[in-house]
């Protein structure tokens, strides 16, 4: 394993972290007897071969169902103090609610502490603002600092460049989970605002929502040669040392195996990387156009600010990246989310707005009278049956 220093935390993490959102049995809670054992003893050996590479960072939330659970049944068994131990936990308007929701947390995992506390999801301004004012979820979460059962507090977003900017430039997180990765770079700024205040940063889902990248297009493959398309989009990130680890959600020990090999490459990572990358970008501008990838997302306004709440950035993004490197199944999974995951993938799909409307809300943008014909092309794209979020999946 290879380690960075994350931020001022001073913790020596791993580049790859054991995401702890997929090897649980359910998203809701239930009993612990109703837990298969099979599925128990998958986790416990997921974790156990985690701990063997050296991969000792764990990280789970309270909206994870049975993760916590489950995992209370294999820590206290584990040298405590060779893990990296990190829960989530949402904010609330009220603060005794999120209060409540970390002991529940901390009674599932049988710990006497965590190593990183996050706030989960703060993923639009009023999250925003019920974390940091007076009595807000802030507040508790440094009585808990405090208290020991907390060493370190950051926070996990989905939310806009503009709000992830402003959370970071509050100084009052010493990390955060965000969203960057090859097809999704749109956040850069904010992970320059946090490398200022020395903040750590995790990027969330870099296989999943990076692209469906574990069921990679033949395109894909083929550009990335030798690498794995999720080794490639791997050391693309770990290239930059703003960034300190990568989520890797796994199901079973033998999900790590191609994350493993990439660390062959680590110590040259951007020498590897860099030509595979020239490759990507020239399809991309093959496809698009130089003018359309130097700036396709400049002008644009949020999905709240357009008409019907299409979430015209995000929509465009994956119409970019889907169509120049055969992406549709991914374009599909997060196009079809849009309109049922809430504050967690906001906007709606393209429906029946009007196009001058649209026009004239877009008039910032250098391709506005282009969008709404590519915003058609990307409905027949991606449109097909709703999907929910895993957390919504039981």
């Amino acid at each position: 394993m290879k380690y960075r220093r994350y931020g001022r935390t001073e913790i020596e993490m791993p580049v790859i972290t054991c995401g702890g959102m997929r090897f649980q049995q359910s998203w809701s809670d239930m009993p612990m007897e109703e837990i298969k054992r099979g599925g128990q003893a998958n986790l416990e050996a997921a974790i156990r071969f985690s701990l063997e590479v050296g991969a000792n960072h764990i990280e789970t939330a309270r909206g994870y169902g049975t993760s916590e659970m489950q995992l209370g049944q294999v820590l206290p068994r584990l040298n405590r103090e060779e893990l990296i131990l990190q829960t989530k936990v949402c904010p609330e308007e009220d603060a005794k609610v999120f209060l409540e929701n970390f002991e529940k947390s901390m009674a599932y995992l049988k710990t006497d502490y965590v190593d990183l506390f996050s706030i989960h999801g703060i993923n639009n301004q009023e999250l925003l603002d019920w974390t940091l004012r007076d009595g807000g979820c802030m507040e508790v979460a440094l009585k808990l600092k405090e208290q020991g059962r907390v060493r370190h507090i950051g926070y996990s977003t989905h939310a806009s460049e503009k709000v992830i900017c402003a959370a970071n430039a509050s100084n009052a997180f010493d990390y955060c989970n965000v969203h960057w990765y090859f097809v999704n770079e749109l956040n850069w700024e904010a992970i320059e605002v946090a490398a200022g205040n020395d903040m750590g940063v995790f990027i969330i889902s870099p296989n999943d929502k990076g692209g469906k990248l574990y069921e990679p297009s033949e395109k894909l493959v083929e550009l990335c040669g030798d690498l794995h398309p999720m080794q490639w989009n791997a050391l693309f990130c770990l290239s930059r040392p703003e960034v300190h680890t990568l989520s890797m959600g796994v199901s079973c020990p033998q999900d790590f195996d191609t994350h493993l090999e990439m660390l062959d490459h680590y110590d040259n990572a951007y020498e590897v990387m860099a030509p595979i990358e020239r490759k990507l970008r020239a399809e991309l501008e093959k496809t698009h156009g130089s003018d359309w990838c130097a700036g396709w997302w400049k002008g644009l306004p949020e999905w709240d600010e357009l008409p019907k709440g299409v979430n015209v950035k995000e929509i465009l993004r994956l119409w970019t990246y889907a169509k120049a490197l055969d992406l549709v199944p991914w374009g599909k999974m997060r196009y079809n989310l849009l309109g049922n995951a809430g504050h967690w993938f906001p906007g709606e799909k393209v429906s029946d707005y009007d196009r001058g409307e649209m026009k004239e809300k877009l008039n910032g943008s250098p391709f506005a009278d282009r969008i709404p014909d590519i915003l058609e092309e990307a409905h027949e794209m991606f449109n097909d049956v709703e999907v929910k979020r895993l957390s919504q999946s039981d």
